[in-house]
């Protein structure tokens, strides 16, 4: 049953009730009789149904990954952009530094598209370059 609005719920599709003057009238055409007519529910789907959802669910396509390479090394400049500023303002930076690591360490899926590989790789070496000059401030001091 579904409910339409103000106007109340909207019945499945099927005999319709002759209606005359707003009284009640008995649906034409009815093969049953009275309440003791029962509606046969479909048979329940069987639990490979659900095996097989669950693993087209976790099966990831190459515009998946791509996306996700894409986001993961959009956070990484977000990261460094954040280390930057922290730097400029004479802070230490060690909440940037602990987000870029992080980030840094968040698996990168690989994409098809060779370019865009080299690029991360390009964002990936800056970061840990980031990391290991931060390194390098931590023991001299």
């Amino acid at each position: 049953m579904k409910v339409t609005g103000p106007s109340g719920p909207s019945s499945s599709p099927g005999p319709r009730a002759a209606r005359a003057n707003g009284s009640f009238a008995v649906p034409t055409g009815a093969t049953t009789s009275g309440a003791s007519a029962t509606v046969s529910a479909p048979a329940p789907s069987a639990v490979t149904d659900a095996a097989a959802l669950m693993a087209l669910q976790g099966v990831e396509d190459a515009t998946e990954r791509r996306r996700r390479a894409i986001r993961r090394g959009g956070g990484l400049l977000d990261r460094l952009d954040e280390l930057k500023l922290a730097l400029l303002a004479g802070e230490a930076g060690d909440g940037a530094l602990d987000r870029l690591t992080r980030t840094l360490r968040e698996e990168r899926p690989d994409d098809a598209d060779a370019a865009l590989n080299s690029l991360l790789d390009q964002i990936d070496l800056r970061a840990a370059v980031e990391l290991a000059k931060a390194e390098l401030r931590r023991t001299a001091t």
